[in-house]
C-alpha cells in the first residue's frame, strides 16, 4: 500500500481545545504510510451568503476545496456544540459544499470527536454522518472514536492524549482507516 496524507480538519477553534489534543496525538498512534496535513482555517470564513457566494467564492474556502482535494482521505476531529456540529465547522462545509468539482465527493472521511460529557461528541458525529452523505463522501464506519469525559484524558500542559486507552481506541481506528483509504482511492 502506498503512502497516504490525510487532511485533518478541527471543528474548534479554541486554543486550548481537547479536540486539538487529538489532532495533535494522531502523529504518535497513526501507523506507518499514513501522515497528516492541517487543514487551511476556516476561522476567517465569511458567514455562507449565496449573494457573497454569486461575487466570486472567498479565497479561504477554495483553499480548503484544494486541499481536500490533494489529501488521499480527511479526519474530521471536533467537538458537539448543542447536541449537534459546531457552527465553525458546519460553515465551513457549508461553503465547500457549494464549490464546484465537489471536494467531498468520493473522499474517504472518519471522524473522532472529544467532548467533557459522557457520549463524547456522539450526537455531533451522528449529524456530520448525514451531513457527508449528502456531500457522497465515503463516511468510515467502524471503529468508532469518542473520547468522553475528554479533561481526565489529555495532558494539558502538553497538549496531547494522555490516556492509554484512548490513544489505544484512536491508533486502532487509523489501523483500520489506513487500507478503507486505499480501497477508496484504487492505491
Amino acid at each position: 500500500m502506498t503512502h497516504k496524507q490525510i487532511l485533518v480538519l478541527c471543528g474548534s477553534l479554541r486554543a486550548g481545545s481537547f479536540n486539538r489534543m487529538l489532532c495533535n496525538t494522531l502523529p504518535e498512534v497513526a501507523p506507518d504510510g499514513m501522515t497528516f496535513v492541517d487543514a487551511p482555517p476556516i476561522a476567517g470564513f465569511p458567514l455562507y451568503d449565496a449573494d457573497l457566494q454569486a461575487t466570486g467564492m472567498p479565497a479561504p474556502v477554495t483553499a480548503l476545496g484544494d486541499a481536500i482535494r490533494a489529501a488521499d482521505g480527511v479526519l474530521i476531529v471536533t467537538p458537539e456544540y448543542n447536541y449537534s456540529v459546531p457552527g465553525v465547522l458546519k460553515n465551513a462545509i457549508d461553503w465547500v459544499s457549494r464549490l464546484p468539482d465537489q471536494p467531498f465527493a468520493g473522499k474517504p472521511v472518519a471522524l473522532q470527536s472529544a467532548a467533557i460529557g459522557m457520549l463524547g461528541g456522539a450526537r455531533c458525529q451522528y449529524h456530520l454522518r448525514q451531513i457527508m452523505v449528502f456531500l457522497d463522501a465515503q463516511v468510515f464506519n467502524k471503529p468508532e472514536v469518542f473520547v468522553s469525559f475528554a479533561k481526565t484524558k489529555v495532558d494539558e500542559g502538553k497538549g496531547v492524549v494522555s490516556d492509554g486507552p484512548t490513544r489505544d481506541a484512536m491508533a486502532a481506528q487509523l489501523k483500520a482507516f489506513l487500507p478503507f483509504v486505499g480501497r477508496m482511492t484504487g492505491a
